[in-house]
């Protein structure tokens, strides 16, 4: 936790913000800080800054709030659903890297089951946004979507979110490269562990999205999502 973010209904006054239960234990037992201590904290959707710790009531008083948070990455992912043991790492990295609309898709290889884990109930979704934007000291909370439907997807939702963007659809087969350092936005379309099938490869390239890999090595997601996006905007 490399930031406290505060969310709105954490408000106790105009300056004062009540520590949840977590935010406490990671200040007294991580950080080590007592009372009086300066705190780095974020508002959620808002400005970073400093405030002091107030042990004895639990809360952070804010001091300023003068910093932007980091620039989002110029991308809106889409993800096949993942196995749940792997959907947590995987957005909070998403999220850690700057992504602010993500896509959490339907294919044909994605287990029925998966849509009906509790990982992916609000609560779950959120926290794990949460810890992401911690992570990276952001404060700008993604935009998740739930597609259960890829044919209405890529028909119907895909062309209204394309326009001014890259298309990229991620393939270990009958692709080019990865692009490297783009300077325009996009679209990048991650398929689950057995890959997209030749059904989705055909729409995808019908809705004008080009097949890009990695090379030979076949990766897992939740390895392959930072690769892409690190070669894709490497400066941000």
């Amino acid at each position: 936790m490399n930031l406290i973010l505060l969310a709105p209904e954490q408000v106790v006054s105009d300056d004062r913000y009540a520590l949840n239960e977590r935010q406490l234990k990671h200040i007294q037992q991580v950080l080590k800080k007592g009372q009086g201590d300066t705190l780095r904290v974020g508002v959620l959707n808002g400005a970073i800054g400093d405030a002091e710790f107030d042990a004895v009531q639990g809360e952070a008083v804010i001091q300023s709030l003068s910093i932007a948070p980091p620039k989002a990455l110029p991308l809106e992912l889409v993800l096949a659903l993942p196995r749940p043991n792997m959907l947590k790492r995987t957005l909070m990295n998403i999220t850690a890297m700057g992504v602010k609309t993500i896509h959490l898709l339907n294919s044909a290889k994605v287990e029925k089951s998966y849509w009906q884990s509790p990982v992916l109930t609000e609560a779950s979704l959120h926290s794990y946004l949460i810890e992401g934007l911690e992570q990276a000291r952001d404060t700008v909370l993604p935009t998740l979507h739930r597609q259960v439907r890829f044919r209405p997807f890529v028909e119907d939702i895909l062309p209204t979110i394309m326009d001014g963007k890259i298309g990229l659809v991620a393939h270990p087969y009958q692709a080019e490269a990865c692009p490297v350092a783009l300077t325009e936005p996009s679209i990048l379309a991650i398929g689950p562990e057995g890959g997209w099938n030749e059904f989705e490869m055909q729409k995808w390239g019908e809705a004008g999205m080009k097949t890009v890999h990695l090379g030979d090595r076949i990766l897992k997601v939740e390895t392959a999502v930072p690769v892409l996006l690190s070669r894709l905007y490497p400066a941000h």
